[in-house]
C-alpha cells in the first residue's frame, strides 16, 4: 500500500494552525487494541463514514467506525465549512452528454437534497455548529466571467427562478466589494464550523449504538467465507460488510480496486483575527454571504459569525515544510490582492488539507466492482460538507440492500482509472498551468 504525497502531507505539520482545533475539543474515541466483530465496518471516521455510521446504527445494525488518526484529523475537521451545491468538477453540459439528461437532473436534485440533509441532521440532533449565510455567491473575477453570470441569470430567469444578480457597482452597498466584478447569489446552501458539525453527528452515532475507534489505522483488509477482515496495528475487526470512506487519504491497494481511481490534492486555508466595524466598513465587505471566485483554481472565502475571515484556495503540488511555508504565503499575497483595505489584517491561522478528485470529474457512491459486501464513497472535488454526508445516507441504504429513498444518479456509481498509476501525481502540475492561464 503507498499513498500519492509525501509523508509530511499525512503527517501533523499541514494541519499545524488549523482554527477549528480551538474552538471546540476532540471526543476521546478509544483505539482497539483487540480482535472484535461487527455487521459493517466504516474505514474513515469524517462526514461520510459518520454519516453512514449514524443511518446505519438508527436502522438496527451493528456498526464500528475505525478513525486512523484521532476525530477530526482529516478533511472533516479542517475545511472551509461550506455546506454548499458541489460535488462534481464536470460541467452540466458535459455531464449531460456523457450521462443523459435524466441521469443528469437526478444528480443536480442530489446535491439540493444534499444540503438538505445535512440542514435537517443539525436540527434534529441540536447541533450548534455556528451556521450562517442565505445560500452562496459567485464573485465574477473578470469581466467575461461576469457576462457568463448574467447568462446564468437570464436562464435561471427563464426556467421561473428569481436570480440575484449584483454588478460591480453594487457590491460595496451589498457588503460584498473586493477585486471583483459582479456576483451572483444561489439560494441553497450555508456556512458551518465543520468541526462542532462533524462531532455532533459523531455523538448522535454513538448515542444510537455505533462504536467509533481513533488511532486505529487498517493495515490489512482481506476476505474470507465469512466475510471481510480487517487488520490495525493493535487489534482486528471481521465485518460482514465494509464501506471504505477515506476520501483524500485513502491508501492505494485499500481495497485494491481503489489503485490508480483518485488523486488527492492540496487546499489551503487562512483565518484573520476579528475585524472591527471600521475595517469591515473600509474594506466594503460586511456581508454574512459565504463566497467564492469564478476561477477554475477559485478563491473561497466567507465572513464568520465571531467576524474573523475565512481565506482559503487551492494548495500546494508539493508536501513538504518548505512548500507549506511556501504556499501560505502565496495564500496570504492572494487575500491581499482581492482585499487590499486588509493588508495590515493579521492571519491568525493557516492550514492545509486534502481534497480528492476522480478521473470522470464525479463522486462515487456505491459498490465496490468484484468484492460482494464493500462500499466505497469519496471524491467530492472538495465539496465533502453537504456531498460527504449525503454519500453516507445513500451507503447505509446501499449495505443494508435498500433502495435509497434520496436521489441517486448513475452519474456516481462509476469510478474510472487515471494513467500512469502510482505515479499519476505527475498530471496535477500541467492541469494547474492549463487551469491557470483559463483564468
Amino acid at each position: 500500500m503507498r499513498r500519492i504525497f509525501s509523508d509530511y502531507a499525512y503527517g501533523p505539520g499541514p494541519r499545524t494552525g488549523c482554527w477549528w482545533d480551538e474552538t471546540i475539543a476532540a471526543p476521546n474515541w478509544p483505539q482497539l487494541t483487540y480482535e472484535a466483530s461487527t455487521d459493517v465496518a466504516i474505514i474513515g471516521g469524517g462526514f461520510t463514514g459518520i454519516s453512514a455510521a449514524l443511518h446505519l446504527a438508527e436502522a438496527g445494525a451493528k456498526v464500528t467506525v475505525l478513525e486512523a488518526e484521532t476525530p477530526g484529523w482529516g478533511a472533516s475537521g479542517r475545511n472551509g465549512g461550506f455546506c454548499c451545491l458541489g460535488g462534481a468538477m464536470l460541467p452540466g453540459d458535459a455531464m449531460r452528454r456523457k450521462y443523459g439528461n435524466e441521469a443528469t437532473a437526478t444528480y443536480a436534485a442530489g446535491e439540493v437534497a444534499a444540503i438538505d440533509l445535512v440542514r435537517s441532521l443539525l436540527d434534529r440532533y441540536g447541533i450548534v455548529a455556528d451556521t450562517h449565510s442565505k445560500g452562496e455567491t459567485r464573485m465574477a473575477h473578470s469581466p467575461r466571467a461576469m457576462k457568463a453570470l448574467r447568462r446564468e441569470a437570464d436562464e435561471i430567469a427563464s426556467n421561473g427562478g428569481t436570480p440575484q444578480l449584483l454588478e460591480q457597482q453594487a457590491l460595496a452597498d451589498h457588503g460584498l466589494n473586493g477585486q471583483f466584478f459582479g456576483a451572483l447569489t444561489t439560494p441553497a446552501g450555508f456556512g458551518l464550523n465543520p468541526r462542532k458539525y462533524l462531532f455532533g453527528l459523531a455523538g448522535a452515532a454513538q448515542q444510537a449504538g455505533a462504536t467509533l475507534y481513533q488511532n486505529s489505522p487498517v493495515t490489512g483488509l482481506s476476505q474470507d467465507s465469512g466475510g471481510h477482515i480487517l487488520t490495525t496495528p493493535r487489534g482486528g475487526l471481521r465485518a460482514k460488510q465494509v464501506i471504505i470512506a477515506t476520501n483524500g487519504y485513502s491508501w492505494d491497494g485499500l481495497p485494491k480496486w481503489l489503485s490508480g481511481r483518485y488523486i488527492p490534492a492540496q487546499s489551503t486555508v487562512m483565518v484573520t483575527r476579528p475585524l472591527t466595524d471600521a475595517e469591515l466598513q473600509a474594506q466594503g465587505w460586511f456581508s454574512d454571504q459565504m463566497a467564492y471566485d469564478t476561477r477554475n483554481l477559485l478563491h473561497y472565502f466567507r465572513l464568520m459569525p465571531d467576524r474573523r475571515f475565512l481565506f482559503g484556495m487551492r494548495g500546494g503540488i508539493f508536501a513538504s515544510p518548505r512548500a507549506e511555508a511556501a504556499i501560505r504565503r502565496l495564500l496570504r499575497k492572494h487575500f491581499e490582492g482581492l482585499f487590499p483595505e486588509w493588508r495590515d489584517v493579521e492571519g491568525t491561522h493557516f492550514w492545509s488539507g486534502m481534497v480528492s478528485m476522480a478521473r470522470n470529474l464525479v463522486p462515487f457512491v456505491g459498490p465496490v466492482p468484484g468484492t460482494p459486501g464493500m462500499y466505497a464513497g469519496l471524491c467530492y472535488h472538495g465539496n465533502g460538507v453537504a456531498m460527504g454526508s449525503y454519500a453516507g445516507r445513500l451507503l447505509s441504504d446501499l449495505v443494508q440492500g435498500i433502495k435509497p429513498d434520496l436521489p441517486y444518479s448513475p452519474v456516481v456509481r462509476s469510478m474510472g482509472k487515471f494513467p500512469f498509476g502510482p505515479a499519476r501525481r505527475i498530471l496535477v502540475p500541467p492541469a494547474y498551468a492549463m487551469l491557470g492561464l483559463m483564468d
